[in-house]
């Protein structure tokens, strides 16, 4: 089978992300929120997902990139009669002492050798591609109607040929701005290219802010770069994907909606914002879980939507054929209904740079005992519970040694919070609960085998259980933590450094591609154990998964090394942040502030 691998790149500026294809359309934008309606989604129906391309009227090759150290993407399309470069952004910047971060994508067509022959196609949809709006025409602009807002495209582009699908030849510089609600007011040409500076200084400013080593300085600052634009900045929250229904792989029927926050992966998220020094990334998200925890009885959910809606229902969109006629297409998302326990300590653990780094003021946190109290009081209510885990099994619960071993994790960082603001019945309480965790998780443990098992009274191995080590349950440097590294690596990883969550079969059969942060974590372990050149070399060796713009998939086919799964998936930049940030420690290389 032919590799696959995702032909587009991402703009963003923190209220919406769009993805970009070499071949110039915009195949996915959801507007007004991550997860609304998509306006362009031809990645999902190429009949029924609307377009917005600037494509020529013969052969031609591609070449994208984006502007150093920004989200600012250009794409340059050669064609026998000439050559030209779309540049693609959405503003961000400080404006009136806030963030300007509108609904508004801005593209600049500019020529760049002879004489090419366009054609400008602007068809947004709506309702995921049931509507399509009605066009009318201004002096300057087109306006398309039927999704509640106006969305407005306003261009110094000849209209009419826009509007009667014409072809014409690029002969001076053309921009168009595509607007969602409050159209551009101000002159086009000008008004583009302040943007486009302003945007770009942002980008450079904040790469320039960040505490990045130099150990693949490089791919660190892109995933850094695709991490930030996750971020739903009025909230805060950060979501897994901004795609959804991109399948695990072809014919699996694991396709899902990933543009929701997944609280389970709030430490690692954490930790990848504070290694690179971002504190106000980290405070936002920090003031997103603490609304969810004031709110929240004795459990929280796995995920919520990102201003922190429940009710996440999963539907199925049969009106679109899927991802290269993968179906089904799922809206919403059916795990918000299961039961994770794992994610009271995940909770708990991103609270503690708030006390342990000086940086932040703790003095500050006036609802310290009581958010630390409550979210014991979660980890006492299920810690002898069995759960659906960290992969969201669907029909089928186990006391799992991952759920165990972050109420562990949760508890630890509880004891120390309690120290901190000196309260003592608080610390006995947190220390209690530890001891209760770490009793089920050495009920996972295998003495034959040398190995913790996935779950109480299960023989199944998973790449989870690393977290034993990275969390230091396990002493990265005692033979338990190595034998149970071995172990794991014997079964879960490929031969080209890939690794599997889990080889035995679940609801939808057994896997058959490779999770990407999964061979992050089998990194992090590595380094953590001493193996420090074994750690580089496995590192190295999952670069070459990452499409043409350093952006990576949530999974990797073994054979072929195709991307499949959402994408770009937050969470596996996350994973290499933090496996690049635990190999430069452990080789003592400078940070770059």
């Amino acid at each position: 089978m032919e590799k696959h691998t995702y032909q587009t790149g991402i703009i963003g500026n923190c209220s919406y992300i769009a993805h970009v294809h070499k071949n110039t359309n915009i195949t996915w934008l959801c507007w007004p929120r991550f997860d609304s309606s998509f306006v362009f989604g031809s990645m999902l129906d190429t009949k029924k997902g609307g377009e917005f391309s600037i494509a020529p009227s013969s052969a031609y090759t591609s070449k994208q990139y984006y502007l150093e150290n920004t989200n600012i993407l250009c794409t340059e399309i050669t064609t026998e009669s000439g050559r030209y470069k779309v540049t693609d952004f959405a503003p961000r910047f400080q404006q009136f002492e806030r963030y300007f971060k509108p609904l508004m994508l801005i593209r600049k067509v500019q020529l760049l050798e002879g004489n090419p022959h366009i054609k400008i196609k602007c068809q947004p949809v709506y309702d995921y591609g049931k509507s399509e709006l009605e066009v009318i025409r201004g002096s300057n602009h087109i306006e398309y109607t039927g999704c509640g807002e106006k969305i407005r495209l306003s261009t110094n582009a000849p209209l009419s040929y826009i509007l009667e699908d014409q072809y014409f030849i690029l002969k001076d510089t053309l921009y168009l701005f595509l607007t969602f609600g409050e159209p551009l007011e101000g002159p086009i040409q000008t008004t583009a290219d302040r943007f486009l500076n302003q945007t770009t200084s942002y980008w450079r400013t904040w790469i320039k802010r960040s505490s990045i080593g130099d150990f693949y300085q490089e791919q660190v600052i892109r995933s850094a770069l695709a991490l930030k634009i996750h971020q739903y900045e009025d909230t805060g929250a950060i979501i897994a994907a901004s795609t959804t229904s991109l399948p695990e792989f072809p014919g699996s029927g694991r396709n899902w909606d990933y543009r929701f926050c997944w609280l389970r992966d709030t430490y690692y998220v954490i930790n990848a914002l504070h290694h690179i020094g971002h504190f106000e990334e980290t405070e936002k998200y920090f003031d997103y879980i603490t609304d969810i925890s004031f709110e929240e009885g004795l459990r929280y959910q796995p995920l919520y939507s990102i201003s922190r809606q429940k009710n996440l229902v999963e539907k199925i969109a049969d009106h679109l054929e899927g991802y290269l006629g993968n179906g089904p297409v799922r809206i919403g998302n059916q795990a918000y209904e299961h039961i994770q326990n794992d994610i009271y300590g995940q909770a708990l653990i991103s609270l503690l740079p708030l006390y342990t780094d000086h940086r932040f003021v703790f003095s500050e946190r006036k609802d310290s005992a009581s958010l630390v109290e409550v979210a014991l009081r979660r980890i006492e209510h299920t810690i002898d519970e069995v759960d659906a885990g960290i992969w969201e099994f669907r029909n089928s619960a186990y006391l799992h040694c991952y759920s165990n071993l972050f109420q562990w994790a949760g508890c630890s960082a509880a004891a120390k919070i309690a120290r901190t603001i000196n309260d003592e019945a608080l610390e006995e309480k947190a220390v209690s609960l530890m001891k209760r965790a770490a009793k089920h998780i050495e009920d996972c443990y295998d003495p034959v085998r040398k190995v913790y098992t996935h779950a109480v009274g299960s023989p199944h191995l998973d790449a989870s259980t690393l977290q034993l080590i990275m969390m230091n349950y396990l002493d990265p440097q005692s033979e338990r933590a190595k034998n149970h590294l071995i172990a794991l690596e014997n079964e879960l990883k490929t031969p080209n450094g890939l690794f599997y969550r889990y080889l035995h079969a679940d609801d939808f059969g057994k896997p058959e591609t490779t999770f990407l942060i999964c061979a992050f974590w089998y990194v992090e372990a590595l380094a953590c154990v001493g193996r420090v050149d074994d750690a580089i070399r496995e590192f190295e060796k999952l670069m070459k998964y990452a499409n043409h713009l350093m952006l990576f998939s949530e999974d990797v086919d073994e054979e072929t090394g195709s991307q499949w799964g959402n994408f770009p998936q937050a969470y596996s930049h996350v994973g290499l942040m933090n496996a690049a940030y635990r190999i430069s420690n452990k080789l003592n290389r400078p940070l770059y502030l």
